[in-house]
């Protein structure tokens, strides 16, 4: 199982890490709300490989059985990974390519009266919620695959 997680993990930490970085490296010319969506596609793409490494531990590893629990455990150990790949890739932005991205984005919500009190967010903080929102959007993914795919003796 630990070859397939750090496999599949990384695969998609990598692919993360790349696709979320790329969009964010040309995001002074594109909108907050453009920048929410490419966010989003970049995390389903990268998360995507839960359910390919779910598939390879029951079909390579595991004699083609695999229950809910094992699945769920092995996609959300996936989206740690891809959760840290998508952190670092935040952190680097907001700290070194843009660090008024939470100032300006918070700005953005008070001039359209989407917040009067904004928390003030710091990379640290960025990354952390990423990583958290990644987990979130595995543990999902990671539900479906593990329907679409169990099978018991």
């Amino acid at each position: 199982m630990k070859t397939t997680l750090i496999k599949y993990g990384l695969f998609g930490a990598i692919t993360g890490f790349v696709i979320f970085l790329s969009h964010l490296a040309f995001a002074k010319n594109l909108s907050f709300s453009t920048l929410e969506i490419l966010g989003y596609i970049s995390i389903v793409i990268s998360l995507s490989f839960i359910y390919f490494g779910i598939k390879h531990y029951r079909d390579n590893i595991n004699q083609g059985i695999i229950s809910l629990g094992k699945a769920i455990i092995i996609g959300l150990l996936i989206s740690l990974l891809v959760g840290i790949g998508i952190g670092i890739a935040d952190y680097i932005y907001t700290t070194f390519l843009n660090p008024n991205f939470f100032k300006d984005y918070a700005q953005m919500l008070i001039d359209e009266g989407r917040g009067d009190e904004v928390i003030e967010m710091t990379s640290e903080m960025g990354a952390l919620f990423m990583l958290a929102l990644v987990t979130v959007i595995g543990f999902i993914i990671s539900l479906i695959s593990g329907l679409i795919l169990q099978r018991k003796n």
